[in-house]
Parts: structure tokens; C-alpha cells; sequence
């Protein structure tokens, strides 16, 4: 089992089902072994980042760094988290760990296109409040347009909606404040948080927006990091296999 990659997820379960069905029709394989070798973690006792972050909760990160190195024993060399506020603490992570690193946040910015300077930002209290896709916007030339604040309320009771089971809640929440971000000149809107891709699924056509689901940009980043070893490049099926 060559070049496989581990996912760190569990923040929240939904989010981590997404991302690993996201490794399966983004690759482009034909049969069963040109796909993605995976090993998931999706342990959810991880404490709320947000939380944790804003309101003095108990910090994730040695749940992390336990689950990390967990992967990594189980052979995983290449790490991805599917969870934007999580990232807060991915130099920390990075800096511990001895496989290799991609981040959601570098990955999502990279797919937007040159022409493209005002983006709407749709993410966690906690993931604005670090900047965390700020300061690399800034760096970028983008500007980045937040919910004004009775919107980012929203925001967050329809994360926590959908996190709860609730999608219909969440999407009454969520879709203004799409509409919003638009009026206000967003020329894209990020979803920078793993649970709005699935509360915006369904949704994309009719909003008349372009989004950047943060989940698939690191699946693609991290395809690309697993198609870059020269071994991954043809995947032969064994014949026994070859009908199965």
C-alpha cells in the first residue's frame, strides 16, 4: 500500500464522509485499485474549535496531534483535515508530524482564478476571527467579504444545524446569506467551512453564484500529490481481479 494518505477528520463525521466520497469521482480511475489508498480517522470526541478558540474551551490540539500520529503508525505519509478551523493549528501539527502536510486553506485559495479579486467568505466565527484565510488572501491581492455580523450569525446556526442532522434548518439559514455576499459584490463565494458544502448542495444553479467547496480543494490537492509519484502513474489491475 503505496503513498497513502490519511484523513484526520471527526470535526464534524458528515464533513469526513463528504471528503472521502469527494477522493472517489474526483479521481479519475477505471477500476477499483487506480483509486486513492485511504485511512480515515473520524474519532469525533475532538473539542469544538470554535469553542475552544473564542470562548476558553479545551483545546484540540493533543486530539490531533494523537489522531495524526495514529495515521501515521497505520502507514498513512501524507495528512489531510478536513476542517477549516482545525487549521489554526496546522504549523503546530506540521511541525510534529513526519508525514507529509497539505493545507485547506492554501489549496482553496490556489483555485481561484487570476481574474477574480473579490471573494465572499462563508466559514466558522473562529476561522474569521484568527484570519486565517485573511492574511493569505491579503497576500493574494483578494479581498475577502464577510457576513456583516446578524449574517454570520446565521452562519453559524446553520453549521451547527446541519451538524445536528438538520439540513432544512440549516439551508433556510445559510441561503440568504449567500444572496448577500453576491449583492455585495462578491464576485465567488468560499465555502471555508466543511459543512456548508452539503448545506449549499442542490443549491448551486439556482443562487446564480461560483463557489469554492474548500472539501474538494484539498481532495484535488492531495490527488495531485498522490499522481505525482511516478509509481501512481499507471495503476495495473491484477488479472484475477481484472472482471470483479
Amino acid at each position: 500500500m503505496k503513498h497513502t494518505i490519511g484523513i484526520l477528520g471527526g470535526m464534524g463525521p458528515a464533513a469526513t464522509a463528504d471528503m472521502l466520497e469527494k477522493f472517489v469521482y474526483l479521481r479519475d480511475a477505471s477500476c477499483d485499485q487506480q483509486h486513492i489508498p485511504l485511512i480515515v480517522s473520524s474519532i469525533p470526541d475532538i473539542p469544538d474549535r470554535t469553542a475552544c478558540l473564542l470562548s476558553g474551551g479545551p483545546s484540540p490540539y493533543h486530539y490531533l496531534e494523537r489522531y495524526l500520529h495514529m495515521l501515521e503508525e497505520a502507514g498513512a505519509e501524507c495528512i489531510v483535515i478536513p476542517c477549516n478551523t482545525a487549521h489554526y493549528w496546522f504549523e503546530d501539527l506540521r511541525a510534529v508530524a513526519k508525514a507529509e502536510m497539505i493545507s485547506i486553506l492554501d489549496a482553496t485559495l490556489g483555485e481561484i482564478p487570476p481574474s477574480v479579486k473579490r471573494v465572499g467568505l462563508l466559514a466558522t466565527n473562529a476561522t474569521l476571527a484568527t484570519g486565517l484565510y485573511q492574511k493569505k488572501a491579503t497576500a493574494q491581492g483578494l479581498t475577502l467579504i464577510p457576513p456583516e455580523d446578524a449574517g454570520q450569525e446565521q452562519v453559524m446556526q446553520a453549521i451547527y444545524a446541519l451538524k445536528s442532522g438538520d439540513k432544512p434548518a440549516a439551508e433556510k439559514l445559510l441561503l440568504p446569506q449567500i444572496e448577500q455576499l453576491i449583492s455585495r459584490g462578491a464576485q465567488m463565494v468560499i465555502m471555508g467551512c466543511t459543512e456548508i458544502p452539503l448545506i449549499v448542495s442542490g443549491h448551486e444553479d439556482a443562487s446564480g453564484c461560483r463557489f469554492i467547496d474548500s472539501t474538494a480543494s484539498l481532495v484535488r490537492a492531495a490527488i495531485r500529490w498522490y499522481e505525482s509519484w511516478p509509481d501512481t502513474q499507471t495503476a495495473r489491475v491484477p488479472e484475477q481481479f481484472a472482471h470483479a
